[in-house]
């Protein structure tokens, strides 16, 4: 198990390049699986968990070459589907919860798809049923072992549906989407989600030959194919660390320009920091944040505290929420966050009330914190990540703390941000990787 020990109390100042988008890249993957030809793909994130998918991929047969910096080729001509029922498989995939979108792809193609149960996170309960019950919808069977936790799907041809999501489940949404765009007939998903990524591989699914509209919109309708041709396709910046490094600009004073961020794709975001009380600066499509020696809390308009809630696109995204809990400790004011969509996300503030900080755990949903204004800095201390997006969060605290820290369990932020301890270190951090 690695760690980072973090120098507290350095600011930085310099040029970051945001990473390719986890999320995005990890569904853009699975959708390689839908054709026998060749697709390219660029800037995909060298992150432990779009590795593991790419090896994973590797194992199922597909071809896949590195072709540059961040890019690679993907041919699914040859899929052995014998190995999804090898316990080599079930391992590899029962680690990685993106390899639960392999199963659209598998069942519009080739009629069958294995899969067990899948890990990721410690963040409380996410369901699969929005994957299935959609799924299920354009005529696949489910069969589920309890014993075995794994889930066997078939299905003799998939026919056009229209089907109202229980829930506008990113994952969900798109798992369904590539399991239509082969189906015959017709396939109209409502409330379906709309995040970047989705709109991402919508355009993609299209240049390969997919007839899907309504992207953007919560209302996609699919025409089904018989046929997907290769294409080529950029990964968009990943938001989540955009807005990682937004907060951690202001929360250690620092001086920072973000280059090229797909700005138009970052929805609410950088207002949401504003609220915060952090300048954040648009130069074409980079964002400057300056030096920061305070930042204070919005109140809404009739002098109400300040709340912070997740919400599907375009609302607010959960995986940010961690950092705005993080970056208000250091605010002058109060806030409350209130993580509505995972039941175990704010746990890991005792970390932060052990380094000093001021915070309200009031239910696993929600946290009040009491900014201190750089009043009070944050004590070093010594802390174990649970998570990528707590992992995240739990670095910013420690590069803002007065002493030495250490995080163990890092593996968990590896999983998705890239090299993170270099290219901090370059500006100015001081993160010794162990």
């Amino acid at each position: 198990m690695a760690s980072f020990v973090i120098e507290g109390g350095h600011r930085l100042k310099g040029d970051l390049v945001p990473q390719g988008a986890k999320n995005e890249a990890l569904q853009i993957i699975c959708a390689t699986l839908l054709t026998p030809e060749v697709v390219k793909i660029y800037n995909i994130p060298d992150i432990l968990d779009v590795n593991n998918l790419i090896q994973l991929l590797r194992d199922m047969g597909v071809e896949v070459q590195h072709i540059g910096v961040n890019s690679y080729s993907f041919k699914a001509e040859n899929i052995n589907l014998d190995y999804l029922h090898t316990e080599d498989f079930l391992r590899r995939s029962g680690s990685l919860r993106g390899s639960v979108m392999i199963v659209g792809p598998l069942v519009a193609r080739f009629g069958m798809a294995v899969i067990p149960k899948p890990g990721g996170d410690k963040i409380g309960r996410r369901r699969l049923d929005t994957h299935f019950l959609g799924i299920q919808k354009l005529g696949a069977d489910f069969c589920y072992s309890p014993d075995k936790q794994l889930y066997e799907i078939t299905a003799k041809e998939l026919r056009g549906a229209y089907m109202l999501l229980d829930e506008a489940s990113v994952t969900g949404t798109a798992n369904i989407l590539m399991a239509a765009v082969m189906a015959k007939g017709i396939t109209t998903i409502y409330n379906a989600a709309c995040e970047p990524y989705l709109q991402q591989l919508s355009r993609m699914l299209n240049n390969m030959g997919a007839r899907i509209s309504g992207i953007g919109s919560n209302l996609l309708t699919i025409e089904g194919v018989d046929y997907l041709t290769g294409c080529e396709h950029t990964v968009l910046p990943d938001m989540i660390e955009v807005g990682s490094f937004i907060g951690m600009a202001a929360m250690t004073g620092s001086d920072i320009n973000l280059k090229n961020v797909s700005y138009n794709d970052l929805g609410i975001i950088p207002d949401s920091f504003r609220r915060l009380g952090i300048i954040v600066e648009q130069n074409g499509d980079d964002i400057h944040i300056p030096c920061h020696d305070t930042y204070e809390i919005e109140t809404f308009i009739d002098g109400s505290i300040m709340t912070f809630s997740d919400a599907p696109w375009p609302g607010l995204t959960p995986d940010l929420l961690s950092v705005f809990l993080v970056v208000a400790t250091q605010a002058k004011g109060s806030v409350l966050i209130h993580q509505k969509m995972f039941e175990s996300r704010l746990f890991f503030v005792d970390k932060l009330i052990d380094m000093g900080a001021q915070i309200i755990l009031c239910d696993p949903h929600r946290a009040a914190v009491i900014g201190q204004g750089h009043a009070h800095t944050l004590r070093a201390s010594t802390m174990v990540s649970p998570d990528i997006r707590a992992g995240i969060a739990l670095l910013i605290a420690a590069m803002s703390a007065d002493g030495t820290s250490t995080i163990h369990n890092i593996d968990q932020i590896d999983r998705g941000y890239q090299d993170i301890d270099k290219r901090l270190n370059r500006i100015g951090a001081r993160i010794t990787r162990i």
